[in-house]
Formats: C-alpha cells, structure tokens, sequence
C-alpha cells in the first residue's frame, strides 16, 4: 500500500488510484464467496500489461487493474464504491471489486483486503497509468436510515430539488431530465461521436469538443429518441442541492422509467449545488444509454430519484470550496477533459 495523497480526500469521499498492473480478462465476473480475485483472475485472464508509465484501455475490452489502496474495515463499518463524475461522462464503466465478494461496488462490514478495479470503456479508448484516478470510495457506519418522510423534510428545508412538491417524493426525490432547453433547436446535451480519438485521463482541458462530441438540439416537437448505440450527456430540468450534513446518490438504472440508464457516476458530495458551498443550485448531468431499442425520452420525464443519506458529522470542506471541484455550478457539462466550447467553435 502506498501512501494516500491529501488531493484524494473529497468532502465524503476518497478516490481510489489504479496500480502499476492492468489485466484483460474474457468477461466481466464477481469472484463469488468462496474464490478471491487473483484466483478468478487465473482462469479468466488473457493478458498481463504494464501501465506503470501509461498504457492504452481499449474501448469494447474488460480489464482489472489492481487498486494502490486496500481496506481495514472496522465491525460495523461497511464501503461503497462507484465512479468518479470524470469516469461517468466518458463512458467509462468502473466498479469496485473485494475478495469473496457477491455484489459490485459494494464492500461488507468488516472487510479486510485489497481492492480491485473492473475497467470496461464503452466509448472512448483511454490512457491510463499507475495514480490514476476513476473511481471512489464512501464509508458506511451501521445501516443509516433513509425513508420519505426524511426526505420530505429535508425538501421541505432545502429545497434539495427544484420545482418538486413534497407529494412527488417516493422511494426517494425525483428527478425529471430536459430535452427542450433554453429555446427551440437550441442545445440540450451532446452524442459522443463514434471511432473519436484517445483520450488520456490525466489531461485537463485538453481536448477539442467537437472531434469528440457533437452537440445535442432540442426536438422541434415531441421527445428526443435515444440510439442504443449512442451515448448521451444530457442535464436534468431541475436544479439540485445537497445540504452540508447530507450526500446523495442517484439511483441509475430503475425499468419502471423506461428502458435506458442514466447517472453511471451517481454520487453528490455534501455541498453540491448548496449556497454554503458557492452553489446556486447545479443541475444534475445524466449519462444516458438506451437498452437493446430506440427509446422516445419526453421532456420532464422521470429519469432517476436522489436518495439522501446523513452524515454522522459535516465535513471540515464541502464540494465546490475549497476542494478540487469540477461542476460546482455547472449546466450540461462535459467531462474536464474538454476544453471549453466557445461561440465560435459552434459556428463551424
């Protein structure tokens, strides 16, 4: 284990930093209770590669890559894991993996052992190597409670979601996507181009948008279709908050809603959107698939609902101040990749 660096503390989080060794393997798979991950990894592995200084992760191909980080959980003290906002918008599918376990993402109570990175990118090739950063971690004491009437109070004090009734809240707080936009034809979202270039995922404003990403107009009439072979950034209608003693999680993927996921990286530290934080309200940006069929998706559809969860104390710094914040106050933001996009780069 290495040293945790202090620019991987986020408010009720930390990120997780990939090793020096990635392995392809034929299948994504979860090692079960009794088998570990080396073990699943002799069978299923097809290819040991060195990214210590950098090395390409095709896009279509599994890969795990052990973590620098591991764990020591304490008796009542559990882990969640999911991908960082960054991963999410590149269509990038992260889930963490523990020895003996039966379920993505999630750590059990009490988990001693080391921690492993399935990699899966869906649309764009990238370079990674050792240190860098795709997903993150949460750490749970006991089961916290999380019920309606919970959740309509803190509507009620928050205004967590915007333009929400307390009636309209049901196994969490809802939230609708925007496909109409500011105007008629104006945009609403951005369709990842198909065979883009390599993106390396330590750049910072870097890339050009457009060689990547062409944008999205809002429908002249009716809803937008989804393409299943298409992905999709688009923004929710509303503006969404997340007080400073609270953190969210969008749930990603509900059948009832329709047949498409949204919110790969579902996770709202404390501060997100909130005034305390330099928020004024952020809307939520959804990272859409359509599942197997052409999907119509309308404009204030439900799309997801925000689960909230307490803190058991507020965090010394919230989301947007004084942290490395990236879309705090954001619209429908890409990754931090990109460069921004100016007028005349939309004129083209």
């Amino acid at each position: 284990m290495e040293p945790i660096q202090d620019d991987q503390y986020q408010p009720a989080s930390l990120d997780l930093r990939l090793g020096s060794v990635a392995y392809r393997v034929r299948a994504s798979f979860l090692p079960g209770k009794d088998a570990t991950v080396k073990q699943k990894l002799e069978d299923l592995a097809m290819h040991e590669m060195d990214i210590g200084n950098g090395a390409v992760l095709e896009r279509g191909c599994v890969y795990i890559v052990p973590l620098l980080e591991g764990l020591a959980l304490r008796r009542r003290t559990s882990a969640m894991g999911n991908p960082k906002s960054s991963t999410g918008r590149l269509d990038i599918f992260t889930r963490l993996i523990t020895d003996n376990g039966t379920e993505f993402d999630r750590v059990r109570e009490g988990y001693n052992g080391p921690l492993y990175a399935e990699v899966s990118p869906r649309t764009f090739s990238v370079l990674v190597r050792k240190g860098s950063r795709l997903n993150q971690i949460r750490i749970r004491r006991g089961n916290p409670p999380s019920s309606d009437l919970a959740m309509r109070r803190l509507q009620a004090e928050h205004q967590v979601v915007a333009s929400i009734s307390e009636d309209d809240i049901r196994d969490g707080v809802p939230v609708t996507v925007d496909v109409q936009g500011d105007r008629p034809g104006g945009i609403i979202g951005y369709k990842a181009r198909s065979h883009a270039g390599l993106i390396d995922i330590d750049k910072v404003g870097h890339y050009n948008v457009l060689e990547y990403w062409e944008p999205v107009y809002a429908p002249r009439r009716g809803g937008l279709v989804l393409d299943p072979a298409d992905f999709y950034i688009l923004g929710s209608r509303e503006a969404v908050k997340v007080p400073p003693t609270h953190a969210a999680e969008m749930v990603a993927y509900d059948t009832l809603v329709g047949e498409f996921r949204v919110h790969y990286a579902g996770f709202f530290d404390p501060g997100f959107g909130h005034p305390d934080a330099g928020g004024e309200g952020s809307r939520a940006v959804l990272e859409v698939r359509s599942f197997g069929v052409p999907f119509v998706i309308e404009h204030g559809q439900v799309v997801g609902r925000l689960e909230y969860e307490p803190l058991t104390a507020p965090p010394a710094r919230l989301y947007g101040s004084g942290v490395n914040s990236s879309y705090q106050r954001q619209g429908i933001a890409l990754s931090k990749h990109f460069k921004p996009l100016s007028v005349t780069d939309m004129q083209r």
